[in-house]
Parts: C-alpha cells; sequence; structure tokens
C-alpha cells in the first residue's frame, strides 16, 4: 500500500522561567489537539537543553497550539524551526538532512 507522505512544520518551544521536561508537557499538548482534532508529534530535544519540538501538517495555522501553550507555561517562547519536511524526527533536527545518509 502506498500513499502519498505528509509535510510537517516544526516548532521549538523554549523558556527560561520553568522546566519544559518531566512535567507532562508533551502529553498535555497531545491530548489538547486530540480534543481538538489536530495532528501532531511532540518530542522532548536531545541536541538542546529544556526545549519541546511540536510539528503540525504543513500549512496548518499553530496559533491554537501556541495560545494553549502560552496559557500554561508562563514566559514561553515559539519560534519555527523547519518547514516541509517528511518523516521528521523532532529530538535530533540534523538527522531531518537526508544528505547525511547512504541506503
Amino acid at each position: 500500500m502506498s500513499s502519498s507522505l505528509i509535510y510537517w512544520d516544526l516548532y521549538e518551544l523554549t523558556t527560561s522561567s520553568s522546566k519544559l521536561t518531566g512535567v507532562m508537557l508533551r502529553g498535555r499538548i497531545r491530548k489538547y489537539c486530540l480534543e481538538k482534532g489536530r495532528n501532531i508529534l511532540v518530542e522532548n530535544a536531545t541536541d538542546k537543553d529544556n526545549c519541546v519540538r511540536f510539528a503540525i501538517p504543513k500549512d496548518d495555522d499553530p496559533k491554537d497550539i501556541i495560545s494553549y501553550v502560552e496559557s500554561i507555561v508562563s514566559k514561553i517562547k515559539v519560534k519555527s524551526v523547519k518547514r516541509s519536511v517528511v518523516n521528521p524526527v523532532l529530538s535530533k533536527l540534523k538527522v531531518n538532512l537526508a544528505d547525511r545518509y547512504k541506503l
């Protein structure tokens, strides 16, 4: 079975005012999106301290997710980090550079 690939836009959440890992942030974002009927991927970053990344399908509007995160985490910064990535790895961004690998 073959289907067309999904392109994802990647965003990074950071803050210096509170801890983002070990506080069930990923699960809360996931549940919020489940209740809103939104597709999302969300993971802790391993290549950057106190950072969580999420991805939504290309060109989906992230405003409601950003508003939700801002309502539960003080002084959160949200940054778009990559656009139109197929099958993204969120924990380590350099993994998404396909030219790094040979098959």
